[in-house]
C-alpha cells in the first residue's frame, strides 16, 4: 500500500505506523525560514489582558508577564512585517493555559515563557483566547506563512500557592535528572520546579478532580469528556497520562489546521511516544483538511521538528557526530525514526565563527549524503535558552545574518535578531537576559532600518528559492566569494559576497544561460545574461541572483 493511501486509511482507524518514516522531508521544510518569538515579549495587542489571573505581584527582572499576546502577533502579520522579512514559518512559545501563580525556586518567576502548563485544552488569558488562535492561524495562512505550535509533553508547571497539584499517578518530583543514562533523562524531573509526567506508564489514570471542576466552572465539562471518550474509543489507547496529552495536543491541529510542531524537551521522553504523537497529528491535519477544503492551500504533510538538547551537525566531517543518533551513554536513539522531519541544529552556534565556505561545504555534504539525506535541520544563532547563543553583544550582525540565512538547511530567526534586540538586560539573571521585549522603538534609527533591510533581502531570496536551503552547495570563486546552489535542476541560484561597490561585471559560471533574465534580490534589479556574464551597478558588496517566479 502506498503512503498516500495509508494516510487516508488512517483517517478512520487508529494507526500505530509512522507514515512519514519512509518519506523525504519536503523541500519547503528543508529551506524554511522560521521566525521564533516569545509570545509575551513580542508585541502587546491587547493591554486589557496584561494581568490575567491576578498576576499583579512584581516579579524578578524579566521574569514576569510583559504584555505580549496573540493579537500583537496578528497585528504584525497584517502589517506585513513577516512577509517583508521573507518568513515562511511562524513558531511561537506555547499559548496554552499556564500555572496562575509564581514559582520561587529560582527567584520570583511567573510562567510568561509558556512552558509551565496547567491546562492543555485552553488558552492562557494573558495571551488571548481560542478565537485569537483561530484568527492568527487563518491570517498567517492568508499571508503564506505556516504556523508551528510548541508542544510540551514532558512536564506540568510547578505547584504554586494558587495552583493545584497533579496526582502522583500522573507526575513525579524525584529523582532529579543526572543525565548519565537514558533512564536518567526520561524517568526524572528536569528541575525542582517541574513535575515530570510519567510518560513511560501505560496504566489508566483518573483526571484530576481539580481539572474536572475547572472545566465544569467554564461550562465545557460534558464536551471535554465526550471528546475524550471518542478519542479513546477510536484509538484503543489506555487512559494513561501520555495519551490524554496526545489527545489534547492534537486537538489544536484538528480544530485550527496547525501546520506542525516544535517539540520541547524531546530527548526526555521515550521516543516511541513521539511517533504516536506524530501519527495522531497526521490524522488530525488530514481531518482538518477534509472539514475545511476551502482553507487548504497546499498538499504539504504535517511537520515535526524536535529540540534534542546537545544534538547538532558536526559540521566539519562527513557525519553527524558519527551518525544521526543521540547517544545517552547506555542507549542511542535516532529521533528521525520517530516522526521527526527535522531537529534543531545546536551545532550551528559553535560553527558560525568559522568562515562561510567551511560551514556551507560541510553542511551541504552532510545534508545531501548518507544518513541525513532527505532529512532537515533548523539552524540558529540566537535562542531563548541557549546561553551559547552567538554574538549576544550584537557586534557582527551583518556577517552573522549572511552566514545564517545562506546556510544549507532550514533557519530560525530568533525574534529581534533582525533589528539587534539586546540579549542582555541590567539586573536580569541567566536566560532572562535573552528574553527582553522586542525593541520596536529602535526601528526609528537609520542603522536599525539598514540592518533590517539586510535581513529582509536575504529572507526574500530564501523564500523565493528553495535551492538556498535545500540545494547542493558548490564554491565557484574564493575571492570575491561566489557560490551556487542547485536543487536537482529545479532551481539554481548564484550568490556573491565581497564585490566592489558600483559597476560590477562577473561570470554566471554556467548557472544561467545567455538570454536569461535574472534578478538580484539584494539591489532589487533585473539583468540579462550576455556572453556568460552579467553587468550591473549597485551600492552593495552582495549579489543574490535567481530567476524570479512568474
Amino acid at each position: 500500500m502506498n503512503l498516500k493511501k495509508l494516510a487516508l486509511l488512517c483517517l478512520g482507524l487508529s494507526c500505530s505506523l509512522n507514515i512519514q518514516a519512509e518519506q523525504s522531508t519536503p523541500d519547503f521544510w528543508k529551506n524554511a525560514t522560521t521566525y521564533f518569538l516569545l509570545t509575551d515579549r513580542f508585541n502587546n495587542g491587547d493591554k486589557g489582558n496584561d494581568f490575567s489571573y491576578n498576576r499583579y505581584k512584581k516579579s524578578g527582572v524579566l521574569r514576569g508577564f510583559e504584555g505580549g499576546d496573540i493579537k500583537g502577533v496578528i497585528e504584525k502579520i497584517e502589517e506585513g512585517y513577516f512577509t517583508d522579512l521573507g518568513v515562511s514559518v511562524l513558531w511561537m512559545t506555547p499559548v496554552i493555559e499556564q500555572v496562575h501563580g509564581y514559582d520561587e525556586s529560582e527567584g520570583f518567576t511567573y510562567s510568561y515563557h509558556g512552558y509551565w502548563p496547567k491546562d492543555w485544552t485552553g488558552v492562557d488569558a494573558n495571551y488571548g483566547t481560542e478565537a485569537d488562535v483561530k484568527q492568527l492561524i487563518e491570517t498567517a495562512h492568508k499571508h503564506d506563512i505556516k504556523v508551528l505550535i510548541d508542544v510540551i509533553l514532558n512536564h506540568t508547571g510547578p505547584t504554586t500557592k494558587t495552583d493545584w497539584e497533579w496526582p502522583s499517578d500522573w507526575v513525579r518530583k524525584q529523582p532529579l535528572c543526572d543525565w548519565n543514562s537514558f533512564e536518567q533523562n526520561t524517568k526524572c524531573a528536569l528541575a525542582v520546579s517541574l513535575n515530570d509526567i510519567k510518560t513511560e506508564e501505560n496504566t489508566a489514570v483518573e483526571l484530576p478532580k481539580e481539572l474536572l471542576a475547572k472545566w465544569k466552572k467554564e461550562g465545557r465539562l460534558k464536551q471535554e469528556l465526550t471528546e475524550l471518550n471518542e478519542f479513546f474509543d477510536r484509538t484503543n489507547y489506555p487512559r494513561a497520562a501520555k495519551y490524554y496529552l496526545i489527545k489534547w495536543l492534537t486537538d489544536w491541529v484538528k480544530e485550527y489546521g496547525v501546520d506542525g510542531y516544535r517539540v520541547d524537551t524531546a530527548k526526555h521522553i521515550e521516543p516511541e511516544i513521539w511517533g504516536e504523537l506524530r501519527t495522531e497529528a497526521d490524522y488530525s491535519l488530514n481531518l482538518w483538511k477534509q472539514n475545511n477544503p476551502k482553507l487548504v492551500k497546499d498538499d504539504l504533510p504535517f511537520y515535526m521538528v524536535g529540540e534534542v538538547f546537545n544534538w547538532g551537525l558536526d559540521g566539519f566531517s562527513s557525519a553527524v557526530k558519527g551518525s544521526r543518533d543521540f547517544d545517552f551513554g547506555d542507549k542511542k536513539v535516532d529521533f528521525f525514526n520517530y516522526g521527526f522531519d527535522a531537529l534543531i541544529n545546536m551545532g550551528f552556534v559553535q560553527h558560525v565563527s568559522a568562515d562561510a565556505e567551511t560551514i556551507y561545504s560541510n553542511y551541504s555534504n552532510i545534508l545531501n549524503n548518507a544518513e541525513m539525506k532527505g532529512k532537515a535541520v533548523l539552524n540558529y544563532i540566537g535562542s531563548h535558552d541557549d546561553h551559547n547563543s552567538y554574538d549576544r553583544k550584537r557586534e557582527n550582525t551583518y556577517e552573522n545574518a549572511f552566514k545564517l540565512m545562506m546556510a544549507p538547511g532550514g533557519v530560525q530567526i530568533y525574534y529581534g535578531d533582525e533589528i539587534a534586540r539586546p540579549m542582555y538586560a541590567e539586573g536580569a539573571v541567566a536566560d532572562a537576559n535573552m528574553r527582553t521585549f522586542m525593541n520596536w522603538e529602535d526601528l526609528n534609527k537609520p542603522n536599525t532600518q539598514k540592518l533590517l533591510s539586510h535581513w529582509q533581502k536575504l529572507g526574500q531570496f530564501r523564500k523565493n528559492h528553495y535551492a538556498v536551503g535545500a540545494g547542493v552547495h558548490k564554491q565557484l570563486n574564493k575571492s570575491p566569494y561566489i557560490f551556487k546552489r542547485d536543487l536537482a535542476g529545479k532551481d539554481q541560484v548564484l550568490v556573491a559576497k565581497g564585490l566592489n561597490v558600483g559597476q560590477k561585471s562577473l561570470s554566471v559560471y554556467g548557472v544561467f544561460d545567455n538570454g536569461d533574465t535574472v534578478y538580484d534580490y539584494y539591489s532589487n534589479q533585473s539583468v540579462v545574461v550576455k556572453k556568460g556574464k552579467i553587468a550591473l551597478s549597485s551600492d552593495f558588496e552582495y549579489l543574490l541572483l535567481g530567476k524570479r517566479k512568474e
